[in-house]
């Protein structure tokens, strides 16, 4: 895969199944507008796929429970995405929002005539609400530590209310009723049964107080007073009403203690009570990424990070405390399920794979569809002992021929996240260019067990950093790969790895890439949206001990090729981060380079503009081509 086909990579989002109808959302990045494109696609039984809608981007599709209507959103040129709603046997679009910031996903109420979302309202004068200009507006009063969000922005002025369409056909025009009025967020609605409330997730006490800590709440339909349903456990998210249960996906912690948590799968009365977790927090950790739990007559199906696989499971409905071995696996052994809807007997599951970045599966059968099609080099997984005899696991992907290969190592970022079995375009980029590849999990990463994602709190750059280069070593061990050419590179906290290595094993690499990164925790804990609670949770409140586990603190021990790379507009990793490494570098006669990226946020490198995520790509194979050759 070169650089130039990220324009050849379709990849499915969003799924939705009722009856023999499946309907897929798809997105391409496209050079010429710089953004992504892609309707609605129609998966056939036999696995063929026909193109159903034809906007610029379609997607967060939802079919009515009566299976008539299909409601979604659609982002037209550089709009903001509004709510359509359009006939399932065909027919024109209808566009039913025109909201200044766009609207949410849709969720119809059983009724087949309603439809709960959220939106984000600006306040008079603001987001383009005024012709004078975002440098007239007011000043910001903030009162509140979380005010703010990579990739979002400023929250306290734009906060998400509840909305109800009602498109009754007795009426000459639909009805749009708001429900709360951005005195606390609101976020995933989820209507009951009888249509008379809907469930959502707010802050802790309706955001009274500065928290992490999320509660399930019931607004009634028709409007008025909240209801709280349950105290979550410390976080709750996707909430799925079935009957008089509620399902949803939640963490266990107390105050700012919220990292390296599995997220269990819990179930509480509609009515209120305690909830239970029905899934064990050690064994079984839950992927908030791939959307809500679905409810179905024999368990509840879950995706569930595994060893670098995301699988779709099975609960069963009365379970509590199930450890993942006691889950069926129904989709997604050594592959990564993305989403996954549910209707009568058929379930399907948009599935990445190591070499290809989305296909569309028919659970239990061998149908599937596929968008995508680019050369992709295999996988080899690697599985050795770090020198404390700690289990170590990772992947190596080799490029075609002999080599000897230089090698380059990439660290992924959280640090609870993980390298997979999904397509990884950066990795496939790399070794298409002739680089063997090295992909790492070390202590700290998702998947293992919530003990392994613990194991660096208070120890970033022990032992995480000792599994790094076991790692390496396995796939030095391969004779393909040239341990006399070796560069690393990593993102956000592989970014700080990066960092780290560079510094207290520099010897080991010819040079370094570190993209966003975190690399003084002194000013990370001001400057980052999530700098508050994360540096207090991860390393503590000791200065000293922050002192010591800041990669800017051994700046004098980094002496090759260093390349510090960030985006403009990253609020998680702040700029400042980059500029602080790069002067320092600069000024011990380091060979160093900036490389800052305008109007980029921290996912840049996943979902960043498309001639950015090109021109990336670009540079890394041009610094590499430099020091690896």
């Amino acid at each position: 895969m070169r650089p130039a086909d990220l324009e050849l990579l379709t990849t499915p989002g969003t799924v939705d199944v009722s009856g023999d109808v499946v309907l897929v959302s798809v997105a391409t990045p496209d050079f010429a507008s710089n953004s992504y494109r892609g309707g609605l696609h129609r998966v056939l039984p036999d696995g063929t796929t026909k193109q159903w809608t034809f906007g610029d981007r379609d997607f967060a599709q939802r079919i009515s429970p009566d299976g008539r209507l299909v409601a979604f959103l659609r982002t037209s040129g550089k709009g903001k995405p509004q709510l359509h709603v359009m006939p399932l046997d065909g027919g024109d679009a209808r566009s039913v929002t025109d909201l200044p910031l766009g609207a949410g996903a849709p969720v119809w109420a059983p009724d087949s005539r309603r439809i709960a979302f959220t939106a984000r309202i600006p306040e008079e004068g603001r987001y383009g609400t005024s012709d004078d200009g975002p440098e007239a507006e007011a000043p910001r009063r903030i009162t509140n530590l979380m005010y703010r969000v990579d990739d979002v922005g400023f929250l306290g002025d734009r906060r998400p209310r509840l909305f109800v369409l009602d498109l009754a056909e007795d009426s000459a025009e639909d009805s749009l009723k708001e429900l709360t009025d951005g005195a606390f967020e609101v976020a995933d609605p989820a209507w009951t049964a009888d249509g008379s409330e809907i469930v959502v997730v707010t802050d802790r006490d309706l955001g009274a107080v500065d928290t992490l800590h999320h509660d399930l709440w019931a607004i009634p339909a028709a409007g008025g007073e909240p209801r709280l349903v349950v105290r979550g456990p410390g976080d709750a998210a996707h909430p799925v009403v079935s009957g008089d249960s509620i399902f949803f996906l939640g963490t266990e912690f107390t105050g700012i203690h919220a990292v390296a948590r599995n997220a269990g799968l819990f179930r509480v009365p509609v009515a209120g009570g305690d909830a239970v977790r029905m899934t064990d927090t050690e064994t079984v950790d839950l992927d908030k990424l791939s959307g809500r739990p679905v409810v179905t007559s024999s368990g509840v199906l879950v995706a569930a990070r595994n060893r670098g696989a995301v699988e779709l499971r099975r609960v069963p409905l009365d379970a509590a405390g199930v450890v993942l071995a006691d889950l069926p696996l129904l989709e997604g052994a050594r592959a990564h399920v993305k989403s996954f809807a549910a209707s009568g007997d058929t379930t399907v599951a948009c599935v990445s794979t190591e070499d290809n970045p989305g296909v569309v599966s028919f659970v239990g059968t061998s149908v599937r569809a596929s968008f995508s099609s680019v050369p992709a080099r295999p996988l080899v997984e690697l599985n050795g002992t770090a020198p404390d005899g700690y289990p170590v696991h990772g992947w190596l992907v080799l490029p075609e021929g002999e080599g000897p290969h230089p090698v380059v190592l990439a660290v992924h970022g959280g640090p609870f996240m993980y390298h997979g079995w999904g397509f990884f375009d950066e990795a496939q980029v790399y070794a298409a260019a002739g680089y063997a590849v090295v992909l790492p999990n070390p202590r700290g990463s998702a998947g293992y067990g919530q003990a392994h994602g613990q194991a660096v709190i208070a120890r970033y750059g022990t032992v995480d950093a000792d599994d790094v280069l076991a790692v390496l070593d396995l796939a030095l061990a391969n004779p393909a790969c040239d341990a006399d050419r070796v560069g690393v590179m990593g993102g956000s906290y592989g970014g700080f790895m990066t960092s780290w290595l560079a510094a207290h094993h520099g010897e080991r690499f010819r040079a370094a890439w570190s993209e966003r990164a975190v690399n003084a925790w002194d000013s990370f804990s001001g400057s980052s949206d999530i700098g508050w609670f994360f540096t207090e949770a991860y390393i503590g409140i000791d200065r000293e001990a922050q002192y010591a586990m800041s990669p800017l603190s051994y700046v004098e021990k980094i002496t090759k090729p260093f390349a510090v790379v960030h985006s403009e507009q990253d609020w998680r990793c702040p700029l400042e981060q980059a500029q602080r490494m790069f002067v320092a570098l600069r000024r011990n006669g380091v060979d160093a380079e900036m490389l800052v990226f305008p109007g980029e946020g921290h996912e840049l490198t996943r979902t960043g503009q498309p001639r950015h995520r090109r021109q990336r790509f670009d540079a890394v194979l041009e610094w590499w081509s430099r020091h690896l050759a």
